[in-house]
């Protein structure tokens, strides 16, 4: 598992741009998984990144970027709480919030918790009208199935891919993704 990995699926989250990323991993190592995490939550934390092994099963590794001062911010907004207070998620910190989320991800049988979207960042608009809709009748498909403002999703739909496709060229270029991450001042 490389940095590349990081830059390929988790670039504007490094950048400043998205509040977090969803990176799955296939290895039947877990330990070194782990490891690598720590590795890269070592030289990316104080930069204001988190990296955050979020789930392993059958050597299916998830893997959640973010930048935590982005996230509680997202997380605050009242239209948001509204969707995670019925689902069972806590008032409170990022971090409890986390942990029941981590924990719907280690007890989904059927269902995945669609409500992810909301840590990624996503408009609650959409990722409401998703669950509601069970991810049918969108007006538009790119990082997330669209229900709302479908210019403005393609704006940052087209904004993510360039600076994705900036980021693989700079890290291919030899910029390492220390440098290629953004510092902002942690919570």
């Amino acid at each position: 598992m490389s940095d590349e990995l990081l830059v390929r699926y988790a670039s504007p989250t490094l950048a400043a741009l998205k509040v977090g990323s969803l990176i799955s991993y296939r290895s039947g190592d877990t330990q070194s998984v782990q490891e690598q995490v720590d590795a890269w939550n070592e030289l990316l934390n104080d930069r204001g990144v988190v990296v955050q092994l979020l789930s392993s099963k059958n050597d299916l590794h998830l893997m959640y970027v973010h930048r935590p001062q982005l996230l509680d911010e997202k997380l605050k907004e009242q239209d948001v709480q509204t969707v995670l207070c019925p689902l069972g998620y806590p008032i409170g910190s990022c971090p409890h919030l986390l942990r029941h989320l981590q924990t719907r991800l280690e007890n989904q049988e059927e269902t995945f918790p669609h409500e992810i979207g909301l840590f990624l960042g996503y408009p609650t608009e959409d990722v409401k009208a998703f669950i509601q809709n069970q991810g049918c009748k969108g007006l538009c498909d790119g990082c997330w199935k669209v229900y709302g403002d479908v210019e403005k999703a393609k704006r940052i739909f087209a904004h993510y891919k360039k600076c994705t496709k900036l980021y693989l060229k700079l890290h291919q270029n030899g910029r390492s993704l220390e440098q290629l991450t953004v510092r902002r001042k942690a919570l």
